[in-house]
C-alpha cells in the first residue's frame, strides 16, 4: 500500500482519543461500531486499550452487505472472548431494535441501582466509537428516527463530538471516527482502504482495485464470475491486472486506442462492492 495510508491525519486522531478520554466517564456503556465485512481490520485497538472496565456493546454494522454465514461465526467468536454483539445494518433497520434490550442487560446491575433508588425510567448514556466511514452518524440517525447527525459516504465527516437523544430511551454521543497510527498488518490497511475506512483520494484507487479483486477472488469466486461475466478459468488462468483488464473492457471503459480506462474501471470496482452490488460478500473471518 502507499505510505499515505499508514498515517491518516495524526493529529486529528490525537485529539479524538482525548476527547473519548474526557467523555468515557460521562457515558454507562460504549456502542463500537465494526465493519461486518471486514469484523477483524475495523477494530481499533486503541479503543479497546482506552474503554477499560467499561461496559462496551459490539455492533457488527452494515451486516446486509456481509455474508451472514461468515457474520455467525463473528458472533460466535466474539461471544467466546467473553463480548456481547450484534448484527446490525443502518440501511435495513436489521438488528436496530435488538440494541437498547442488549444494552439493559449489559447494565443490569446499575439499573437496578436505580430502581432501589426511585430512579426507574433514568435515561442512559452511551458513547459511539469506530474506524471512519462505519456508520456511526447512520446509527445514531436510525435510532433518533430523524436526521440528527450529519452522514455522508465518505469517512471524517464527524469532525467533533456530538450529543443526541434516542427515543428508545438512550443519550447519544456521536465521536468522530478513530484509526490507529500505523497498521503493523499490511492487510489490515489494505481492507480498510478496500471498504472506504481511508480517503480514496490519498490513495492509488487503482492499486486497491486490484487488491479487492484479489480478495474476491479467493473469498468470492462465484459472486465474482456472475457480475463481471467471468469464468473459473479466467480466475485460475489470469494474473490479477489481466483480469482488472478483462472486466474493464467487458464494461466498455475503453479509451482512443482501445486501451483500458484504469481510473474509471477502479472506480466502478470499489463502488459496486462498497454498495454490495456485487453480492453479499465478507472479506476476513475471525479464525483468520
Amino acid at each position: 500500500m502507499p505510505s499515505e495510508t499508514i498515517q491518516w491525519f495524526p493529529g486529528h486522531m490525537a485529539k479524538t482519543r482525548r476527547q473519548m478520554a474526557e467523555c468515557l466517564p460521562m457515558v454507562d456503556i460504549v456502542l463500537e461500531l465494526l465493519d461486518a465485512r471486514i469484523p477483524l481490520s475495523s477494530r481499533n485497538p486503541d479503543i479497546r486499550t482506552m474503554l477499560q472496565n467499561k461496559p462496551s456493546l459490539i455492533l457488527l454494522n452494515k451486516a446486509a452487505m456481509a455474508d451472514p454465514a461468515v457474520t455467525a461465526k463473528c458472533q460466535a467468536y466474539f461471544s467466546g472472548q467473553g463480548e456481547t454483539c450484534l448484527p446490525v445494518d443502518c440501511i435495513t433497520g436489521e438488528g436496530l431494535s435488538q440494541i437498547y434490550p442488549a444494552v439493559c442487560r449489559a447494565l443490569k446491575e446499575k439499573l437496578e441501582r436505580y430502581r432501589a433508588k426511585g430512579m426507574e425510567g433514568r435515561r442512559l448514556k452511551a458513547m459511539v466509537v469506530g474506524i471512519p466511514n462505519v456508520g456511526k452518524s447512520s446509527l445514531i440517525n436510525r435510532l433518533c428516527g430523524a436526521k440528527k447527525a450529519k452522514v455522508e459516504d465518505r469517512p471524517g465527516v464527524t469532525l467533533s463530538k456530538q450529543w443526541v437523544s434516542a427515543a428508545c430511551g438512550l443519550d447519544l454521543l456521536d465521536m468522530p471516527g478513530v484509526l490507529w497510527p500505523r497498521f503493523d498488518d499490511k492487510t489490515v490497511g489494505e481492507n480498510l482502504a478496500v471498504t472506504g475506512a481511508i480517503r480514496d483520494r490519498i490513495l492509488n484507487v487503482e492499486e486497491v482495485a486490484v487488491i479487492l479483486l484479489s480478495r474476491l477472488k479467493d473469498c468470492a469466486p462465484a459472486l465474482l464470475c456472475e457480475r463481471y461475466k467471468l469464468s473459473p478459468a479466467d480466475l485460475e488462468d489470469a494474473q490479477l491486472y489481466e483480469l482488472f483488464e478483462q472486466i474493464g473492457r467487458t464494461r466498455g471503459y475503453l479509451e482512443r486506442g482501445g486501451t483500458v480506462n484504469e481510473l474509471r474501471t477502479a472506480e466502478m470496482l470499489l463502488d459496486e462492492f462498497r454498495a454490495a452490488a456485487i453480492g453479499r460478500i465478507s472479506l476476513e473471518r475471525p479464525t483468520e
